[in-house]
């Protein structure tokens, strides 16, 4: 846990989804990171979060990512301090689950 957000491995997340365990992936980069790889999430870029705030479901497990953890770690606190309680970060971000799948 990091500043009171969950971490979660790159393995890990594989396994729940895997599992069909219902999770929101939210995607904090920019549209063209998301171009060049991504993992099905939604994409909303961290620099425009607060204006989407009233898309996201409050009361659904999110899994954050961005390239490394970052970004992703930033919006997650963000969003617990806005209400959301059921927020996780991917640790070492795209980067790390790229490494896991190889």
């Amino acid at each position: 846990m990091i500043n009171g957000i969950p971490q979660i491995s790159a393995q890990n997340l594989k396994q729940r989804l895997d599992a069909g365990e219902n999770l929101l992936l939210l995607d904090v980069r920019e549209p063209a990171e998301y171009q060049v790889a991504n993992l099905g999430g939604k994409l909303i870029p961290l620099n425009t979060l607060p204006q989407h705030l009233q898309e996201l479901d409050r009361d659904r497990e999110m899994v954050l990512y961005c390239h490394s953890g970052m970004r992703s770690q930033y919006a997650a606190e963000f969003l617990q301090q806005n209400g959301f309680s059921r927020v996780t970060n991917l640790s070492g971000g795209i980067l790390a689950w790229g490494a896991a799948q190889d």
